[in-house]
């Protein structure tokens, strides 16, 4: 089940191009509007991958919630992937003094980007019944102050914990759960982020590797941590961002 594929700029999107080539079969959410434009861009896009299933899913609603994976149970009976690619906050909220941030705005904020890990967690735990693998995105400014990030880094510091608490209730189960902290893409989510192109210039100049990653090499490490390759991790926050983590200067 993968979530959160907006275009073909998501990271999500790259994501479920790798798992497809690995021979998973799919299951791919979309935003449902009045209008019906998420749907039929989506079912547009991800035609070539052939999904099993294009489900509906507001995270704030919680009957969609469960019809979605009623509907995988009545699909498959079981599920052993689910990638986590949902974050929202007001663009109000992303730059100015921090300490503006309307009571609203970080509820909604904390709703969308965190508690949402744990509201589809806790769905799919009955269905891994094999076990299984919950994958989230994540980004460094969830442990660093990153500029027009604010309420943002908030709720990513919040997704990486409940990454820990998550895999200590589940690893009993035999489901592993694993954030990648990617480094910074064009994506539609990244765009309302003030100055990402910046942001994207400083890592070619000062990640090791002088280059950003692209959707592939998230998708890649989606695939292996869902596969047997990563069978021995979970819990843990994995950086691909061409090594700029690691740089103090």
């Amino acid at each position: 089940m993968v979530t959160g594929i907006a275009n073909n700029r998501s990271i999500a999107w790259g994501i479920a191009q790798q798992l497809h080539q690995a021979g998973a079969r799919l299951a791919v959410n979309y935003l449902p509007d009045e209008k019906g434009r998420f749907e039929k861009k989506v079912r547009e896009l991800v035609e070539p991958l052939n999904p099993d299933l294009l489900l509906p899913c507001n995270v704030q609603d919680e009957p969609q919630v469960n019809d979605m994976f009623a509907a995988i149970q009545d699909k498959w009976g079981k599920l052993d992937i689910l990638i986590h690619c949902l974050a929202f906050a007001d663009k109000d909220f992303l730059t100015g003094d921090f300490s503006m941030v309307s009571r609203s705005g970080f509820n909604q904020a904390l709703e969308i980007s965190a508690y949402s890990l744990i509201q589809l967690s806790a769905g799919a735990k009955p269905l891994m019944v094999d076990g299984g693998s919950i994958v989230t995105l994540t980004y460094l400014g969830g442990v660093r102050v990153i500029p027009n990030y604010n309420i943002m880094g908030i709720a990513k510091a919040a997704l990486e914990m409940n990454v820990r608490y998550l895999a200590a209730e589940m690893g009993p189960m035999g489901i592993r759960v694993n954030g990648i902290s990617a480094g910074p893409i064009r994506t539609l989510a990244s765009s309302a982020v003030g100055g990402i192109l910046d942001m994207i210039h400083h890592v070619e100049e000062i990640a090791p590797l002088r280059r950003t990653v692209t959707q592939t090499e998230v998708g890649n490490t989606a695939a292996f941590l869902c596969s047997d390759l990563s069978s021995g991790m979970t819990g843990q926050i994995l950086y691909v961002d061409s090594g700029y983590c690691i740089m103090g200067m």
